[in-house]
């Protein structure tokens, strides 16, 4: 058939040593009772990377013996930002190892010395997962960084690097040696055209951190989220921007998406984003222009597609805001990803705003619009508020605690309706 009908993996059979298949008749270990009083999240050993914003997302820094999974798309710097991290480790007197099976040591160090890292960071180009562990063994470093994890393999299994069978056997075998030695464990890995991690998806529950670094080529800024943390909260996001000397870090993200906002401009609105503790200020753009073409084009980004689509019908029915005839396209400025229903209002005015041509002036908006034209209280109010205030908003345009506004009458309040 050329490949396994129950996974669909497409690589050889692989023979399974008699040792593992009697590993289920040895004695089992004594079981250790838990007493919840004494456990606290204080009791795990943190390391600061060295990276405020790093260390902010993860919770504190780097716990002894966990194992983080960073990913992203090709050249959004998650290897300038990981060599940047083993530098201030390295500088604090931590051994750090950064094994690379994809680049030469000559390139992780001229790459380093473009970043200005002049700490004694142990470089190894192996594509050898045991080779790896067998150096992280005798070097015993604090960090071991594995750039990446779809490029190393195991010379017991024929299939090449990067397949299910390999990935998965690498990925156990690094976190055993994270497990049992108490080394942290830093891996980078790829994404799919679809932006997932590529690989099993068994991979994500292995690890204990999932990282994913996101960003626009086009403004340099790169986001750092989190969505799975079991030394700490998840959602986080951190605001890092590309530049020559590396990844630095962005203290305030609200001022640096709205550098450049031009409010009295049709199609622009603000919406008060919240990440994990973070409040981020950013710009909603919307074009709505005349077309010829008997299906008009719909672009989309940084905001979930199918809700604009959803947005786009309640206009039509409740606002009397007809744009079937239109092409509409809407933009989150800076290549951040909004991913919550709050941004429904903002996207729904400045949509309405290009549309009648009617600047929305310094304007912010909040709040979920459901499919009967009513728009919905969603949470952190208070904290919205509070960052539209701090950075000069004027109108700010939300939905009360407890009550249900119409979409047509909020329209037609800041002259954009019918």
């Amino acid at each position: 058939m050329g490949f396994c009908p129950q996974c669909s993996d497409g690589g050889p059979l692989t023979e399974v040593p008699e040792v593992t298949r009697s590993r289920s008749k040895r004695r089992g270990a004594a079981p250790v009772p838990i007493i919840l009083g004494e456990q606290s999240g204080s009791d795990f050993v943190r390391t600061s990377t060295g990276v405020g914003e790093l260390d902010r997302v993860l919770g504190g820094g780097l716990v002894d013996g966990s194992v983080v999974l960073l990913g992203g798309e090709p050249g959004v710097g998650k290897s300038t930002l990981l060599l940047q991290m083993a530098g201030s480790l390295a500088a604090g007197d931590h051994r750090v190892l950064v094994a690379s099976a994809e680049e030469s040591a000559q390139q992780v160090g001229l790459r380093a010395q473009r970043l200005g890292v002049e700490s004694d960071v142990l470089l190894l180009a192996e594509d050898d997962v045991d080779s790896v562990i067998a150096t992280a063994r005798e070097t015993r470093p604090k960090v071991l960084v594995m750039d990446s994890v779809q490029t190393v393999g195991v010379a017991e299994i024929a299939s090449a690097p990067g397949s299910i069978t390999q990935v998965r056997e690498a990925s156990s075998r690094l976190i055993r040696f994270a497990k049992t030695s108490g080394t942290s464990v830093v891996l980078v890995g790829h994404v799919t055209k679809d932006g997932g991690l590529a690989g099993p998806k068994t991979l994500e529950h292995m690890v204990d951190v999932v990282l994913s670094l996101e960003g626009d080529p086009d403004r340099g800024f790169r986001a750092l989220r989190s969505f799975k943390n079991r030394f700490g909260a998840t959602h986080l996001v951190a605001l890092f921007e590309m530049l020559t000397e590396g990844m630095v870090e962005v203290a305030d993200p609200s001022e640096a998406f709205l550098a450049e906002w031009q409010s009295n401009v049709p199609g622009t609105v603000v919406f008060p984003a919240v990440e994990g503790r973070r409040s981020v200020m950013v710009e909603i753009q919307a074009l709505v222009t005349k077309t010829t073409t008997p299906q008009p084009r719909r672009s989309v980004r940084g905001v979930d597609s199918p809700r604009v689509h959803q947005l786009l019908a309640v206009l039509d029915r409740h606002a009397g805001l007809y744009l079937g005839d239109h092409e509409v396209y809407v933009n989150v400025v800076g290549g951040w990803k909004v991913t919550e229903p709050g941004a429904d209002l903002a996207v729904a005015l400045a949509i309405a705003s290009s549309a009648v041509d009617v600047p929305l002036g310094s304007t912010a908006a909040w709040g979920e619009v459901g499919l009967a034209g009513e728009v919905r209280p969603v949470p952190f109010d208070r904290r919205r508020r509070e960052e539209a205030e701090r950075l000069g908003v004027k109108a700010l345009v939300a939905s009360e605690s407890g009550l249900r506004v119409s979409g047509a009458l909020i329209l037609a309040g800041l002259g954009v309706g019918t």
